[in-house]
């Protein structure tokens, strides 16, 4: 086994999710993610945990929507619940086959099961979890790379320094969270927010692997000005590039897309919380180098900001609810980051660097 994928695992289980003595850790896999999954099994077992792996895949989520009714899409999985409160630990290995195998399924069905499961997914996200990914060929041809060369990226956005890391990202948020607003200015963009009340959180590994970002809910009704998001990101299969959106009083009040503005649109539709941002975020990882069409990735690259419609994590005091919440990235390495009067970020630098 390549030795980068075994302490891979030993960041997943010591650092990420801190398996102890007698916890019940939940490991969902893809075939594809086989070694990855072998290898945290061990090192679950080593520090004493009972690991139970799960198997999924794109075409198995393909069949589900292919064969159920209208009537079935609504039905509550109880047995699904019962696991989920009868673990103390997810942990979810993503290393697709077919990324595009959900891409002709009809949004309002995958919207219909995202309603259904939220209170599962709500469990879930209040136990210890950890999501990550494991190198595969798929992977690899959406980002354009050679697996050799996408492995290779993979590991330098992860096998690194998380406590150095930890304590940049802390030393973020304390200077954040001095102050009641945020301000993203740059190209096309002059987007503001009030964060007063709301907490902003250092993602350092613990949950996404890997990880980097400081992120706040803003208040609901204070979102004001414009943002243009320069990163094509994935939506249910679907490509979306060049999204602008204008906001008053915290709703998006105009938009447009250069590809996909129906995919757009539909997203703005869900519901009254899919108008609204309920994540507010920025980039710190300067080990992922570009895009991936992967937001795991994506939305933790240094030098940008991100920001999502839709659902506000708890976490973050944030109160906007959604049925999604939908990222999206822009660079910022001519622009500037500004909370209060503290210049945040500046043109490539944070404020610990200049």
């Amino acid at each position: 086994m390549d030795p980068r994928v075994e302490e891979h695992a030993k960041i997943i289980v010591e650092w990420s999710t801190e398996i102890k003595p007698g916890d019940m850790v939940t490991i969902a896999a893809s075939p594809a993610s086989h070694d990855l999954a072998v290898a945290v099994s061990k090192e679950v077992a080593r520090a004493g945990g009972i690991p139970m792996v799960l198997m999924s895949s794109e075409e198995i989520a393909r069949a589900f929507f292919d064969g159920a009714s209208e009537e079935t899409l609504k039905i509550f999985p109880k047995h699904e619940k019962s696991l989920t409160e009868s673990t103390d630990v997810f942990i979810f290995i993503r290393s697709p086959v077919n990324i595009k195998a959900l891409a002709n399924v009809e949004p309002n069905k995958m919207l219909t099961v995202g309603k259904v499961r939220k209170e599962i997914n709500d469990i879930r996200l209040s136990k210890r979890w950890c999501l990550t990914v494991h190198p595969c060929a798929t992977l690899a041809q959406q980002a354009n790379m050679s697996l050799d060369e996408y492995q290779d990226f993979v590991y330098n956005a992860t096998l690194i320094d998380w406590k150095e890391e930890s304590r940049m990202m802390y030393l973020m948020k304390e200077h954040l969270e001095r102050h009641n607003d945020i301000r993203f200015v740059g190209p096309e963009t002059d987007l503001y927010a009030s964060t007063k009340g709301r907490i902003w959180i250092a993602s350092d590994g613990k949950h996404n692997l890997p990880s980097g970002e400081v992120f706040t809910a803003p208040v609901e009704d204070t979102v004001e000005g414009k943002i243009y998001f320069d990163i094509p990101f994935l939506f249910q299969g679907k490509v979306i590039e060049g999204v602008r959106l204008t906001f008053e009083k915290g709703e998006v009040v105009d938009y447009s897309a250069e590809k996909s503005q129906d995919v757009l649109k539909k997203i703005l539709e869900i519901d009254e919380g899919s108008r609204r941002l309920g994540e507010m975020a920025i980039g710190t990882n300067r080990g992922i180098k570009q895009y991936t069409l992967n937001m795991l990735f994506d939305e933790k690259i240094g030098d940008t900001i991100h920001c999502a419609l839709g659902n506000a994590y708890k976490d973050n005091n944030g109160t906007n609810t959604s049925a999604v919440h939908v990222d999206m990235i822009k660079t910022m390495i001519d622009g500037e980051i500004i909370a209060g009067d503290e210049v945040i970020y500046s043109k490539g630098k944070y404020f610990y660097e200049m």
